[in-house]
């Protein structure tokens, strides 16, 4: 059995707490060798019934960015049209995507009609493969923050717009859009726990029946 040293695993918990969603990313270019070493995370990770449900379009033409910023925007300003002014005001200061200068965007999707896993797993619960696509998503997320890369998950957008601009398959269901790059800065707080949006429970609840 594997066994891992102490210091691992404090080291392990010490990456989880500083995996922040980035916002703010430098705007220099990532080595493609070290993208794909993070990409690999996807292999590794588990998925129900062994479907590897997961999709990426890597956006890097201007023109899809600009569609993908555009649907952030529209998005974005629904969404703040729909909060009451103490909080209105509030969402109008977070910066909520990094669009703009991070260097690397994907656009990560779950293909819900894929026959690998032969169902296994998602007859019952075929959110399976999505949830599966998250788990990924995860790994990808810690392995970029080892390398000193930050992600950002942008999920404040139209996901059906979305699939059409970057001509995704009708069977795939957006899982979100990823902004990757150095960040302009590393902390171990949520942004929105900065800026008083919402705070962290303070204990795990677990409920024993």
């Amino acid at each position: 059995m594997r066994d891992f040293s102490g210091d691992f695993r404090d080291e392990l918990f010490e990456l989880m707490r500083w995996r922040r969603d980035v916002r703010r990313f430098r705007t220099d270019p990532v080595d493609e060798a070290l993208l794909a070493r993070c990409l690999d995370a996807f292999s590794l990770a588990p998925s129900v019934g062994l479907s590897e449900p997961w999709r990426i379009i890597r956006v890097d033409s201007a023109r899809a960015r600009a569609k993908a910023t555009e649907n952030f925007e529209d998005t974005n300003a629904q969404a703040l049209a729909s909060y009451d002014k103490k909080d209105a005001d509030n969402y109008s200061r977070l910066k909520l995507a990094g669009l703009q200068n991070a260097p690397v965007h994907l656009a990560i999707f779950c293909d819900d009609a894929t026959p690998k896993g032969k169902k296994l797993g998602a007859k019952t619960m075929p959110e399976m493969r999505r949830y599966s696509v998250v788990s990924a998503v995860t790994l990808f997320w810690l392995a970029c923050r080892a390398e000193g890369l930050g992600l950002g998950w942008v999920s404040i957008l139209d996901a059906d717009r979305l699939k059409t601009d970057l001509q995704a398959a009708d069977d795939w269901a957006l899982i979100g859009y990823f902004c990757v790059g150095y960040p302009e800065r590393d902390d171990d707080t949520p942004e929105l726990e900065r800026h008083n949006w919402e705070t962290r429970a303070p204990k795990l609840d677990i409920r024993t029946i």
